[in-house]
C-alpha cells in the first residue's frame, strides 16, 4: 500500500533523542505536515491541555516519543514522578489521539519493560514474566502500561472504528541529541565525555567502573528511527501476521552486544584518546547482560544500518559540535 507523505503527523517529543531523529528521518523521507509542541507549549501531563491541542490538529498520525527519563540516581530519587508523568503522558496522548479520530499511533518504550532475570536475548514474549529491575521498577511499569493501553485500545475499538496503535521497545541508544550531563548520562555519553576530557588534559589513565565484562547492546539512534517509521508503514495485515493481540510490541536491537570493556576500547579510539583504560572490580557491574531479540522486527524486513565504530564517530563529532556551540 503507498505511503501518503502529505498525511499530518505529530511528533511528541520532539526535542528529545529519538523524537528528532524521527523529525529527521521522516523530513528525508519526504513527509510534509509535521506538528510539533515544546513543553512550554503543550503540558502532555494536562489532559485539558492535550484534548484541546488533538481538537484544534485533528493529526493522522502520532509518534509518542515523549517521556520523563534519566539514570538509575533519578529513577531512585524521584520514583514517583517517572511514574505519574509517565503514565499521564501516555494514557492522555493514546486517549485523546483516539477520541480525535487519530487511526495511527506508534509508542516508544524501552528494553527495562523486561524481567531483570529475563533469558537472553530478550523476547516480547518475555514480557510479564518475572520481577523487574528494582531500580527503574516505576519507569517500566509506565512503559508497559502504554504497550497495554495500545493493545487494549486496538481490541475494542480496532474493528469498529479502524484504529491501529502500534509499540516498539529499543535497546540502548545513543547519537545526536544524546544527554552528556557529568552524573546523569548512560555509557557511551559518559565515556565519550570522560575520553575527551582525558584527551585534552593528557590524563594518562581513564578508570572505568566495574570489571569491564558486562555485556550491552547498543543502537544508533537514526537506526532507531527508521526501525519506528519502518514499523508505522507496515501494512496492518503483515504485522498482524508477526503480533498477537496481546502481545504486539516489537523489539528495536542491534542483533549483537559487546563487553564495556570492548566499548571503552571503541570509544577511545574513536575519541582518539592514547592513554590507558583500567578497571576498578570495586565499582558495581550491573546486570551481566542485556540484548534484545530483534528477530520479530528482522523477519518483517527491518535491519540497522550504522555499525557501532561508525555510529562512535559520528556521536563524537556531534559531541565536538555541542562544545564548540556553547
Amino acid at each position: 500500500m503507498p505511503v501518503d507523505l502529505k498525511q499530518k503527523i505529530y511528533v511528541a517529543g520532539h526535542r528529545g533523542m529519538v523524537g528528532s531523529a524521527i523529525i529527521r528521518t521522516l523530513k528525508e523521507k519526504g513527509y510534509q505536515s509535521i506538528v510539533t509542541r515544546t513543553h512550554t507549549e503543550l503540558d502532555l501531563t494536562n489532559q485539558a491541555a492535550v484534548q484541546s491541542f488533538f481538537e484544534q490538529e485533528k493529526p493522522d498520525q502520532v509518534y509518542l516519543a515523549a517521556a520523563k527519563v534519566g539514570g538509575i540516581y533519578a529513577n531512585n530519587t524521584f520514583p514517583a514522578e517517572f511514574i505519574y508523568q509517565n503514565l499521564m503522558m501516555e494514557s492522555n496522548v493514546i486517549h485523546q489521539a483516539f477520541v480525535a479520530g487519530v487511526k495511527k499511533l506508534l509508542f516508544l518504550g524501552s528494553s527495562c519493560i523486561y524481567p531483570k532475570l529475563a533469558p537472553q536475548p530478550m523476547a516480547e514474549n518475555a514480557l510479564l514474566t518475572g520481577q523487574l529491575e528494582s531500580t527503574n521498577e516505576p519507569y517500566a511499569i509506565a512503559k508497559i502500561a502504554g504497550i497495554k493501553l495500545c493493545e487494549s485500545y486496538n481490541r475494542q475499538y480496532g474493528q469498529s472504528h479502524g484504529i491501529d496503535y502500534r509499540s516498539v521497545m529499543p535497546t540502548n541508544l545513543y547519537g545526536p541529541g544524546d544527554n552528556y550531563h557529568p552524573e546523569n548520562s548512560h555509557v557511551i555519553p559518559a565515556l565519550i565525555r570522560r575520553f575527551h576530557e582525558a584527551k585534552e588534559s593528557n590524563s594518562p589513565q581513564v578508570m572505568i567502573w566495574g570489571t569491564g565484562t558486562p555485556r550491552r547492546e547498543f543502537l544508533y539512534v537514526d537506526d532507531m528511527a527508521t526501525a519506528s517509521i519502518f514499523t508505522m508503514e507496515l501494512d496492518k495485515s503483515i504485522y498482524d501476521a508477526q503480533t498477537e493481540p496481546m502481545c504486539s510490541h516489537i523489539n528495536v536491537g542491534f542483533g549483537s552486544d559487546v563487553t564495556i570493556a570492548e566499548l571503552a576500547k571503541a570509544v577511545s579510539a574513536a575519541v582518539g584518546y592514547q592513554g590507558a583504560i583500567g578497571f576498578d572490580p570495586s565499582k558495581p557491574d550491573g546486570t551481566p547482560r542485556k540484548w534484545m531479540d530483534s528477530t520479530r522486527l528482522n523477519r518483517l524486513g527491518w535491519n540497522p544500518r550504522v555499525h557501532l565504530n561508525d555510529g562512535l564517530q559520528l556521536a563524537y563529532h556531534e559531541f565536538l559540535q555541542r562544545l564548540a556551540s556553547e
